[in-house]
C-alpha cells in the first residue's frame, strides 16, 4: 500500500510540475498580430487588421473629428490612407501626427475607418462604430475591423425571365435601342422598329441590356436587327431561340461574346497578384497528386466576376467532398504555404508572392455548372 501511495504522489508532483512549466510560457502571437511597421517617436502608429472580405485593391482611410472629413470626402486623400504591410499579408497601418489634427481635436473625439468600395466599418451586427482610443505618440496599437457596411447590403433581386434571353453589351452611340425580328415569325415581339429592351442586368461586372424572347417562342429560327428607331440599323444576326445569347453591339456591327463558363464541380477562384510568369496548383490530402503530380495542374481558365478577373481551377465533380491541401507554385521552385480546403463549396482566394488569403466575391457573383 505504501508503494502505491508513493507512486501516486510522484505522479501528482509530475503533473503539477508540467502545469507550472506551461504557465511560464509566453502567450501565442499569431502572424497577423505581429508588428508590421516600425515605430516612430513623434507619430501614433495604428496597425489595422481588416475583415476577410477586404480586397487587396480596396483602399482604407481613417475619418473623424481629427481631420474634419466625411466618409465620402476622405476617399482619395493620401494623408489619411492606410498603407499595406510588405511583411504581413492583409495588415495595414497609418502614422498619425497629432500636430496635423484640426482645431485641437484628438482621436478621443471620435473616429472610424472607411473602405473605398465597401463603405464605413460597422459592428458584427451592423451598428455604427465610433472609436475613442487615444494612443500616445511613439506607440503601436493593433485594431480589428469587424465588418464593412456593404456586408449587410441585401443581394439584388434577380429578374425572372420569360423564356430565353438575348443579353446585349451596348457599345453604340445611339440614344435608343430597338430589336426587330423576322424569320420563322415576322414582326415577332413587335412591328418595326421592334421591341424596346426588357431591362438591364449586371452579370460578371458587365451591365447588359436584355430582351426576353418569350417562353412561347422557344425553338423559332429568327433574324435579329438592332436599330436606333431613327433609321440606323445593324446587320442581321441569325439566332435560334433555344439558348441564352450574349452579344456586343457597336456602331459598326454585332459580335457574339462568351457567357460565363460552365464549370466541372466546385471551383477555386484565384485573384493572382503574385507577379509569377506561371501558376500551378498542387494538391495533397485525402488524395495526393489530385489532378496532377508536382507541380500540379495549370489553371482551367479565367473568368471575370463583378469586374474582377479570376484565374480558376475546376476541382471536378467526382472529387466533391475530399479534404485537400492546396499549394500554389510557379513550377520553378517557388511555392506558397498550404491552404486547407474541403471541396464542398466555391472558394475565392487572393494570392500574392507572400501568401494566400481567402476573400469574398460580391453577393451576386454567379457560376454555372
Amino acid at each position: 500500500m505504501k508503494k502505491n501511495i508513493l507512486c501516486l504522489t510522484t505522479l501528482l508532483l509530475c503533473i503539477a510540475g508540467l502545469m507550472s512549466s506551461c504557465s511560464d510560457t509566453e502567450d501565442i502571437v499569431f502572424d497577423h498580430e505581429k508588428p508590421a511597421f516600425e515605430l516612430k517617436a513623434d507619430k501614433i502608429l495604428l496597425e489595422v487588421i481588416p475583415p476577410s472580405t477586404t480586397n487587396a485593391s480596396d483602399d482604407i482611410y481613417i475619418v473623424g473629428a481629427c481631420n474634419g472629413l466625411t466618409d465620402e470626402s476622405v476617399i482619395g486623400d493620401a494623408t489619411w490612407k492606410l498603407n499595406l504591410s510588405d511583411d504581413i499579408t492583409g495588415k495595414r497601418g497609418i502614422y498619425l501626427d497629432p500636430a496635423t489634427f484640426v482645431s485641437g481635436k484628438t482621436l478621443a473625439d471620435g473616429y472610424h475607418f472607411v473602405n473605398s468600395t465597401q463603405r464605413n466599418e460597422v459592428t458584427s451586427l451592423g451598428g455604427d462604430v465610433t472609436r475613442t482610443e487615444n494612443p500616445a505618440v511613439g506607440t503601436r496599437t493593433n485594431m480589428y475591423i469587424s465588418k464593412w457596411a456593404a456586408y449587410f447590403d441585401p443581394a439584388p433581386e434577380e429578374p425572372v425571365h420569360d423564356g430565353f434571353v438575348v443579353y446585349v453589351d451596348n457599345q453604340t452611340s445611339w440614344n435608343s435601342l430597338y430589336l426587330y425580328q423576322w424569320g420563322a415569325v415576322n414582326d415577332l415581339n413587335g412591328a418595326w422598329p421592334g421591341a424596346t429592351p426588357t431591362g438591364t442586368e449586371v452579370k460578371d461586372g458587365i451591365t447588359y441590356t436584355y430582351f426576353d424572347m418569350g417562353d412561347a417562342n422557344s425553338g423559332l429560327a429568327q433574324n435579329l436587327i438592332f436599330n436606333n428607331g431613327e433609321g440606323t440599323q445593324l446587320k442581321d444576326f441569325a439566332y435560334t431561340i433555344d439558348h441564352d445569347l450574349y452579344l456586343r453591339i457597336t456602331d459598326a456591327g454585332v459580335e457574339e461574346i462568351n457567357a460565363a463558363p460552365v464549370h466541372d464541380g466546385f471551383t477555386v477562384f484565384v485573384k493572382n497578384e503574385t507577379g509569377w510568369d506561371n501558376l500551378y496548383l498542387y494538391q495533397w490530402g485525402d488524395v495526393n497528386d489530385l489532378n496532377g503530380a508536382w507541380p500540379g495542374t495549370e489553371p482551367t481558365g479565367t473568368q471575370t466576376i463583378n469586374g474582377v478577373e479570376y484565374t480558376y481551377f475546376d476541382m471536378g465533380d467526382a472529387n466533391t467532398g475530399l479534404k485537400q491541401n492546396l499549394i500554389f507554385n510557379n513550377g520553378n521552385g517557388t511555392q506558397l504555404s498550404d491552404f486547407s480546403y474541403t471541396i464542398d463549396h466555391d472558394v475565392y482566394l487572393d494570392i500574392t508572392a507572400s501568401g494566400v488569403t481567402e476573400i469574398s466575391a460580391d453577393a451576386n457573383a454567379k457560376k454555372i455548372r
